[in-house]
């Protein structure tokens, strides 16, 4: 072999290695981002529900006071 094909050989890992690490990092990115997504919508609907029991609070004391 000579040593120039050596060297393209390298070359070429070098880049697949490169573009590996970068196709992981994008992925574990966009996962960490569809995560925080969750867990905003999560919180959202737990906000929600206690809007909604607060709100019936009034219609159990009258029906208590009854």
């Amino acid at each position: 072999m000579s040593s120039g094909l050596v060297l393209v050989i390298v070359a070429a890992l070098v880049v697949l290695l490169v573009v590996v690490v970068l196709v992981v990092a994008v992925h574990g990115y966009n996962r960490l981002v569809r995560l925080r997504t969750q867990v905003r919508a999560s919180r959202a609907q737990v906000d929600v529900q206690l809007k909604r029991r607060h709100s019936l609070i009034p219609n159990l004391v009258e029906t208590v006071k009854g």
